[in-house]
Order: structure tokens, then sequence, then C-alpha cells
């Protein structure tokens, strides 16, 4: 079946990753972005005063040596190997994060560190089963004393959540084959050298303890804006600054016709025989025509989405950080990161006289913090900066505000019904729609595992058929190929994310 046309929504990961494989197989592609400067989705790098600034933080390592070759493909002579060095922050103390037994020792104190113990012992004898929250899981791997000090507020920050309300499920993946006990193994075993990772058990890679990385030498939008110049190159189109209204199809032909609206209000219409979207499902229902059923649509205004804003504050170098990023476990600041964008890429931060921190503060959209006006919110970094101990009075020369909207995908008891609903109804309805990405399926993705939905779709798009499932894609960038009769499914699972437990089973 000789290759269509297809349109792709969106110029993050996902949508630049497929329309550079298409371009590349002389498909004709069209990309079109809302924003009117930046491709890359939350992985740009924003720009302020010649300083560069990455939102949320982009870690380029995967377990797909697919996905590792299309970044080196993308920029071979850019990509820098990089330290990685994390911390949190508690009580004003720092710990390295994995925890380290010495230093856990050493800075909570004997008795601390013997209460710590009991409590992970007791955990280890006495279990909590099931264990179908966040709390009760992590409590069990690292104890309960240990579980306050160094996961629960983090969490809550970042969700907005109670840990008993998060599912189990987002702790098993995000902090997969890690526990006290591996943390400790891990702290007394030699460094390795950069470029290796820390092991689990057999030798399996744990990507909570990987202690170097790849980093774009400009940050993570460096890497997307050269792709999006290699799609124009190799004949595809980037449109910016389009925001996406109307998405028809031709019942007859089963042809696309995609409406986008400018900065100016101007509308302009565009054709393909398929279409790829990234943008988040509920966006995508309201546009679609003929519109989703009334049990879809409600499916769709259902979703719901976490926001976070960044403030990027410039000041005076003292050496206080040299770690990528801090998780902050202070319940008495709002912050729930902060950034050292020096630490990521010596280019991020221009004036080497001056550090440049990014605090990252989750919300939802018209709440409290995100309606603050700027100059408040710089205000507030600046202030909590000092309150942790990591600026003085008189340091914060500058800032910018950066707000993400729709950051992550948010999951309450019915979010898996919803999906189901909306997905029953796409695929029967609209079989040349292909949804990608962490927005596009609703799916808490890292940004190789987008990466690959978009892979495989394309795949899907050049066959003429869907040779892969595209949800069945995991975590570790790893996929099942569609099951056709006669064949027997392959192990694995899908991507696991916060989710609110039911009242009837915190009982």
């Amino acid at each position: 079946m000789p290759p269509t046309s297809v349109l792709v929504i969106g110029a993050g990961p996902a949508g630049l990753t497929a329309a550079y494989l298409l371009a590349k197989q002389n498909v004709p592609v069209t990309v079109l972005e809302a924003d009117p400067e930046y491709v890359g989705g939350i992985s740009r790098t924003v720009k302020y005063k010649g300083f560069l600034f990455d939102i949320g933080g982009h870690r380029f390592f995967s377990k797909s040596q697919r996905v590792e070759d299309f970044w080196t493909e993308i920029l071979e002579k850019d990509m820098l190997n990089r330290p990685r060095s994390s911390r949190i922050i508690f009580r004003g103390q720092f710990f390295d994060y994995p925890l380290s037994a010495g230093e856990a020792l050493s800075k909570l104190g004997i008795w601390e560190s013997m209460l710590c113990g009991f409590s992970y012992l007791k955990a280890k004898l006495f279990p909590v089963k099931p264990a179908n929250n966040f709390e009760d899981w992590v409590s069990n791997q690292f104890g309960k004393r240990l579980f306050g000090m160094f996961f629960k507020t983090y969490t809550e920050k970042v969700w907005g959540m109670d840990t008993k309300e998060i599912s189990a499920d987002w702790a098993a993946q995000r902090i997969k084959g890690l526990s006290l006990g591996s943390a400790l193994l891990n702290a007394l075993k030699p460094k390795k050298k950069p470029g290796s990772s820390s092991g689990g058990k057999g030798g399996k890679v744990i990507k909570t303890l990987i202690n170097s990385f790849r980093y774009p030498r400009r940050g993570p939008g460096m890497l997307w804006e050269v792709c999006a110049e290699k799609i124009q190159q190799l004949g595809g189109t980037v449109l910016m600054g389009r925001r996406v209204t109307d998405v028809t199809r031709d019942a007859g032909t089963g042809q696309w016709t995609v409406t986008a609206t400018d900065a100016e209000g101007r509308t302009e219409q565009f054709t393909a025989g398929h279409v790829i979207s990234s943008t988040p499902m509920r966006e995508l229902a309201r546009a679609l025509r003929p519109g989703l059923s009334e049990k879809g649509a409600a499916a769709a205004e259902s979703l719901r989405y976490r926001d976070f804003l960044i403030v990027s504050l410039i000041l005076t170098e003292r050496d206080k950080l040299s770690d990528n990023w801090i998780y902050v476990h202070d319940p008495a600041v709002k912050v729930g990161r902060i950034q050292n964008f020096k630490s990521w890429s010596p280019e991020m931060v221009p004036d080497h006289s001056k550090a440049c921190y990014g605090m990252e503060y989750f919300c939802f959209e018209g709440d409290g913090l995100w309606a603050m006006s700027d100059p408040d919110l710089i205000a507030l970094a600046t202030k909590e900066l000092q309150q942790l101990g990591i600026a003085e009075p008189g340091d914060v020369v500058d800032g910018c505000v950066t707000r993400q909207k729709k950051a992550y995908p948010v999951y309450d008891d019915h979010y898996r019904e919803y999906i189901a609903t909306m997905r029953a109804e796409l695929e029967e309805r609209f079989p040349n729609l292909h949804l990608v990405g962490r927005n596009g399926m609703h799916k808490y993705n890292n940004q190789d595992h987008s990466m690959m939905t978009a892979m495989l779709t394309v795949e899907n798009i050049v066959a003429g058929e869907q040779r892969y499932n595209i949800w069945e894609v995991n975590e570790d960038a790893e996929y099942h190929e569609h099951v056709r009769e006669g064949e027997q499914s392959g192990a694995g699972g899908l991507r696991h994310v916060p989710t609110r437990v039911a009242a009837d089973v915190e009982k």
C-alpha cells in the first residue's frame, strides 16, 4: 500500500519523532504546533536574556537502543555525557538520592537511624497486604518512618493528593526495583565510570539508580529544534502558532480536513489521509467532527490534568548546589523541586559568575499559585530559596516565570473507564486517527516512551495495517506486537500512573 499524507497535531517529542520518520520515508507530512515560538512541548528550552531553562528536567536515557540511536542521529555532535546528581533536602539537610547508608546515619543521628531501622524491620516482618496505595507500597519497601521523611511531602506536592489516595501501581513503576535494601547495597558498591548504570537483580538497570545520562548542550529543546529543521529539509512542513480548532473526517472517503487558527485569527485548512494527535485527548474530542457520542464526549470532559509552573531565578553564584535537581521535602515551603541549570549543562548559564535555579511549583490551572502575578511568584520563590538556605538576601538579581498547562494527566477513580470508552469509539469510527505521546494518550509517559509510541505508529501507517498495539507500550519503551489469531501475547505491562484508590479498596 503506497504511503499516504499525514497531518501531525503537536510538535512535542512524539509528534516530531513521527514527522521525522515519515519524512525520511518520503511520506508527505505537515506538523501543526500551537506555540508560536517553541517546539518540543514540555521538552522545550525556554530562553530569557541568554539564559536557558529546561521545563521539568529531562535526562536523555532509555533502555531502548532505538530511541538512543534516534537522539544520536538528530544531535550527534552536541550531546553531552552528564553525571547524574540529585539530593533530597529535609529538615535543612541534604541527603543523596539514592539514599546513602553512612550519610543517612550521620545526618539523622543514631537514635533516629535506629528508629528508621526498626521501622524498616517491622515493614519487612509485617508488611501491609494488600498494599493498594502509594503510602503502603513505599512503606513496605522503606519502612513507615523513612517514607514520612523522604517520600510523602514531595509526592503530595506533585499530585495534589494524599498518598493514601494514590495507586500503588505508580510507585511500583516509578521506583521499580528500588527498596531500602537495594539503595543501601548500591551505596556500598564502588562507583561506576560515567556512562554506566547501577544495577538491580540479575544485572537489570534500575532507572532510579542510573548515575549518568546524555543531555543536549543547550537543553532538550535544542534537539527538537534540530529535528524540526531536518523534517523541513526532508520535505516535510512544520507550522508554528497554529491552534487546531476542527478535525473533520469525511465518512465516505476517510479523508481528513483539519482547520487551524493563527495568532491573528486567520484560519487555514489542511487535508490528509491520516492524523497523528499528541494534543490532550479532551481537546481533541472537542475538535472532532462528527463529534463523539454523548457517552464519549462525557468521558472526554471527565479527564483532568495537573499543571505546573517554574520560576527561574538568576542569582549570584555561591556554589551552593552542584546537583541537577533537589527534591524539596519540607512542608513549610510550596516549592517541590529545584533545578540547577548550570549542572545540566554549563551553556545554559552564559554568565559564569551567576547561578540559575528553576523553582518548580505543581498546581492546577486557575488555583492560587497559578493565578499569582509573575512578580509575586518571583518574590515567593526568592523567599523560599532563602528559607531553604540555598541563597542569601540580595543574591537574586532577576527572574522569569514559565507556566506549563497539562504537564501531567490526572488519574481519578474512573480514568480507565473514560479512556476505554473513548478508545472504543475512536478506533471504531476513526481508524486513521492515531493517538501518541503523554497527553495524546492520557498516559504518564517519559520522553522515550512517548517517542516509541510515535515510532510504532509510523510503522503501522506505512504498512497500512495495525502491526503494533501502541497502547501496550510500557515505561521502558518496550512494546507488544499486536496479537494476531493463533499467536501468543508477550509478557509485560502498561505504564502505571498515579490513580486514586477507590474508598472500598482502601478499607
